[in-house]
C-alpha cells in the first residue's frame, strides 16, 4: 500500500462519528447494515450519516450496495487489512513475538 492512500484512511476515521460508523461496520460483518440502521444506532441524522458514511467509502474502507429503495453499508475488509498490514509491517523491529501480543489482544 502507498502511503498517500494509508493517509487517505487514517484521515477518514480521525474523527469520532466515521470511526463509530466504521466500528459498527466491523461488527456488522459480511451483512452489513442498512444507512438507517447506522444512522440510528449512532442517534445522528440520516442526512449526516451519508455523509460520514461517503468520506469512508471514498477512503475505500466500505462499500455499499443499493437493495430496493435502501443502501446497505458493508466493512471492506481487505482494505482495512491492507491498511493494518501497512502499519504493522515492520513491527517492533520485526520482532514477531510483539506482532503475535498486539494480535492476540484483537481476540
Amino acid at each position: 500500500m502507498e502511503q498517500s492512500i494509508a493517509v487517505k484512511m487514517f484521515a477518514a476515521i480521525a474523527h469520532d462519528g466515521r470511526l463509530s460508523l466504521l466500528r459498527q461496520l466491523i461488527e456488522a460483518g459480511p451483512h452489513g447494515e442498512t444507512a438507517g440502521q447506522l444512522a440510528r444506532s449512532a442517534e445522528i441524522a440520516a442526512n449526516t450519516a451519508s455523509a460520514q458514511l461517503l468520506t469512508l467509502v471514498n477512503a475505500q474502507l466500505i462499500y455499499s450496495e443499493r437493495q430496493g429503495r435502501e443502501i446497505r453499508y458493508f466493512a471492506n475488509y481487505t482494505s482495512i487489512s491492507a491498511l493494518l498490514t501497512f502499519l504493522l509491517k515492520d513491527c517492533c523491529g520485526k520482532r514477531s513475538d510483539v506482532c503475535k501480543k498486539i494480535l492476540k489482544d484483537c481476540r
